[in-house]
């Protein structure tokens, strides 16, 4: 997928494809255009960066779980970063991505599934919109190197997801 140009803001936009109708109803593309930008210039990297994000439903993402991590099953988030630019230190700060040879910045793809992330929402009673933001926040972390398997990786992910969607006005999604 090619992300697309947003002239007024002079930023690369993320690239949005939308397999379920549900998300062109949501506005997931408004959401991503506000979530990715911020989630960038948070952490450091060019808004000229490339991201794909494709909403989809449970079973396509189940399907993309099996094929991809070998989990059968629906998740909420799946990402595919285009470069490994993971510490290899625990609780490191990733490795900054690298321009192509003509200047583009590749991050990867993510997808997120309607009904878990619905689900999930309606469980935590927080608003859907605010879920997806932290879904999308959380996805693009892993683009750019950023994990939650090791506890102080997760530490660190975490404080920053928390971070960010606190500048978008958001709780904390992992305050008790």
């Amino acid at each position: 997928m090619a992300a697309r140009r947003d002239a007024a803001a002079g930023g690369t936009m993320p690239d949005v494809l939308t397999e379920d109708p549900r998300w062109d109803a949501f506005g997931l593309a408004a959401l991503a255009e506000r979530v990715v930008p911020l989630t960038l210039e948070h952490v450091g990297v060019s808004p000229d960066a490339q991201v794909s994000l494709m909403g989809c439903d449970d079973a396509r993402i189940a399907a993309l779980n099996a094929d991809f991590r070998d989990k059968p099953g629906p998740t909420n988030v799946l990402s595919w970063p285009a470069a490994d630019l993971a510490s290899e230190t625990p609780g490191g700060a990733p490795y900054p991505p690298e321009p192509e040879f003509d200047g583009t910045v590749e991050l990867g793809d993510i997808a997120i599934a309607w009904e878990t992330c619905a689900r999930e929402a309606e469980a935590a009673g927080k608003p859907m919109a605010d879920h997806v933001c932290h879904l999308i926040v959380h996805g693009l972390l892993h683009l750019l190197g950023y994990d939650h398997i090791r506890d102080p990786d997760a530490t660190l992910m975490e404080g920053l997801e928390s971070h960010i969607l606190g500048k978008m006005g958001l709780d904390d999604p992992y305050r008790n």
